[in-house]
């Protein structure tokens, strides 16, 4: 059996960006990646403190010291530039590697 559990996360950071004309996805600085352990095309929620949304999507690589963090594609509909957002990496681990794991919080 897997347990799955928090990886990693970048908590409350601001939407720079909506582009309703990307493919999808939500492109995020890539130095705020390396700090949470996030790679490219991995799987991440993004939870919108602001108005609730809660979108499943995956990551790309920003440039690196941008700030930046865009939702693509239809995400880009459920949020507003300036929305403070919580991105989440979640793992599978065996009950027993989840006695000593911890998360990655990253709070830019």
């Amino acid at each position: 059996m897997l347990l799955t559990v928090l990886k990693s996360k970048l908590h409350r950071v601001k939407v720079t960006d909506a582009n309703i004309n990307y493919i999808g996805s939500i492109t995020i600085d890539g130095n705020w990646m390396d700090a949470a352990g996030i790679i490219d095309g991995e799987q991440v929620h993004v939870v919108d403190v602001t108005n609730g949304a809660r979108i499943i999507t995956y990551a790309i690589r920003g440039k690196r010291g941008s700030k930046e963090v865009c939702l693509n594609g239809a995400a880009a509909r459920l949020v507003s530039v300036g929305d403070i957002v919580i991105i989440i990496a979640y793992a599978q681990i065996t009950p027993e590697e989840a006695k000593t794991f911890k998360p990655t919080v990253v709070i830019p």
